[in-house]
């Protein structure tokens, strides 16, 4: 379980095959003494677990399904990924409870400034859309965001100058692909809700 709170602005030191997917060799700026062997964290919001940890960073492997369902797959040595190591008992929630199972792929349809904040609209699967709710929690590359101005085809988040600065989203353009998950409350709702209709 995550927050959607960004740990650290990592970067993609190697990205090597394997017979099916792929290896992240990942470096952070967090301590490797305050990593675990097999601990999940989320890498652009897809939770990944840790397969191997050096004085760098780490490693995990990305699994078929991973690369089909995320944007994973298009990362190179250089990108750089938002990170956050799972909630522990007691922490704070400060964004919104996140799985790191993602949802879908959205893409970056436009960028403009309202003030200090920089408004972005995504495009999304319909069957995504119709899940999101105005001033509804959405995760956006795992970073916890706030969607707004919802139409049929896209929706709008607000981020301050800090998001920005502190996670890949200040390095978006027009066209980018990013990882959506809903709100893992909303799709209990809704699965609750449907068996009683059905």
């Amino acid at each position: 379980m995550f927050t959607g709170i960004i740990e650290d602005l990592a970067s993609v030191a190697s990205v090597s095959p394997l017979e099916q997917g792929c290896r992240l060799e990942i470096t952070t700026s967090l301590p490797s003494a305050e990593l675990a062997m097999g601990e999940s964290i989320t890498l652009n919001g897809a939770c990944m677990t840790v397969v191997v940890i050096d004085d760098a960073g780490f490693s995990v492997d990305v699994s078929p399904e991973s690369l089909r369902r995320t944007t994973l797959g298009s990362l190179v040595a250089g990108a750089p990924v938002n990170l956050e190591r799972s909630l522990r008992m007691g922490d704070r929630l400060g964004g919104h409870v996140v799985t790191g199972h993602v949802d879908g792929v959205g893409r970056v349809r436009a960028v403009r400034q309202e003030g200090e904040s920089s408004v972005f609209t995504f495009e999304a699967p319909p069957e995504l859309l119709a899940r999101l709710v105005e001033k509804g929690s959405v995760a956006v590359d795992g970073v916890s965001l706030t969607c707004y101005a919802l139409t049929a085809d896209s929706f709008d988040v607000a981020l301050i100058p800090h998001t920005m600065a502190v996670t890949t989203l200040g390095q978006r353009a027009v066209g980018d692909a990013v990882n959506l998950e809903l709100d893992v409350l909303g799709k209990y709702v809704e699965r609750l809700m449907e068996g009683r209709v059905g």
